[in-house]
């Protein structure tokens, strides 16, 4: 079993059966309990687009998408935004967030667009060199991170703005189903 892997064509390189779980059985919950007017998804690339479209759908809300270049690997040069930005508040999705570069350059962006707020939701949360510090710094409201990897357990570090949900339940689900032979095809959203 796996969650949310970085491109769905990966499921087919593995030589065993693998279930591809998919975290946003947790975070459409958590979105809608946000209850945020006028919200709008972001992909944070075109990349993402898929992802972000997902959830703009089934939340009902517009679909923003940032274009980014890139000077150099984990190094964002200039951002952009394809679509209605203005008086929104925007929730950008992804499967990852390494050293966050991506996701509060987008915050700014957006920000000096008109946007309202800016959250930042990923499964998988690498969070590596200056992710934290970044986070701390940046525009973003929140940064929403499910527990497939674990966050630092460093005092020290500023972690005021990142919420963490949980993935185990939907884990132990899929698993009690796979083991006593029932579907799983209700475990999955996307």
């Amino acid at each position: 079993m796996t969650a949310d892997l970085h491109a769905d064509q990966i499921q087919g390189f593995f030589d065993f059966p693998v279930d591809h779980i998919y975290a946003s059985s947790i975070f459409l919950p958590y979105l809608r309990d946000l209850n945020l007017e006028n919200m709008s998804i972001a992909a944070p690339d075109m990349g993402g687009a898929k992802r972000a479209n997902a959830y703009s759908r089934i939340l009902g809300c517009p679909l923003i998408i940032c274009h980014k270049s890139r000077e150099k690997a984990n190094v964002v040069g200039s951002m952009t935004a394809i679509g209605d930005v203005e008086g929104k508040n925007i929730v950008i999705i992804d499967d990852m967030i390494d050293t966050a570069g991506t996701i509060t350059k987008a915050a700014d962006m957006l920000l000096e667009r008109g946007a309202i707020s800016v959250r930042a939701l990923a499964t998988h949360a690498v969070l590596s060199g200056p992710a934290y510090e970044r986070i701390a710094k940046s525009a973003l409201q929140e940064v929403i991170i499910s527990d497939t990897i674990p966050i630092s357990n460093d005092p020290g570090l500023d972690m005021s703005k990142i919420k963490v949900l949980s993935v185990a339940d939907i884990f132990a689900d899929v698993i009690d189903k796979v083991y006593n032979y029932k579907s799983i095809s209700t475990s999955f959203i996307f």
